[in-house]
């Protein structure tokens, strides 16, 4: 397993977090009237899920799971079955799967107030990601 493959990733999600969070301390209709605010959310959280996905696929693919590492909520259900997340942090990433593909192939039904909600009740998920792989890679 390459842990500074795994450590530089989870470096740019901290920093995409950071700036996401910075993002939702913005009032609500300030935010919604900020096309640059809702692309770089939108920017951020996207990077963010493609991040944890590809630690996640590398890590499944070093634990001999390779068959687990082809699709994102495999790549969920993987972490979780092999113990490297909790059980919480799998269904929160299977939920994060979907909205990855939403993100990336169904980019024109993104709506700009559900990304918001995302802003405003979704990032400790991402948080919760980074302390379970630093465990998991500092054991």
């Amino acid at each position: 397993m390459n842990r500074l493959l795994i450590q530089n990733r989870l470096a740019l999600i901290s920093d995409y977090l950071v700036q996401m969070e910075r993002l939702s301390k913005k009032p609500k209709d300030s935010f919604l009237r900020n096309k640059d605010s809702i692309a770089a959310a939108e920017s951020y959280l996207r990077r963010s899920l493609e991040a944890i996905f590809d630690i996640g696929r590398h890590i499944i693919a070093k634990q001999g799971g390779i068959e687990l590492s082809t699709e994102y909520k495999s790549i969920a259900r993987g972490l979780g079955d092999k113990k490297i997340i909790s059980r919480k942090l799998q269904n929160m990433l299977t939920q994060m799967a979907g909205y990855r593909n939403r993100l990336v192939h169904l980019y024109h039904m993104i709506n700009d107030e559900e990304l918001y909600e995302i802003l405003q009740h979704d990032l400790p998920d991402i948080g919760l990601f980074i302390t379970e792989i630093n465990n998991f890679i500092n054991k």
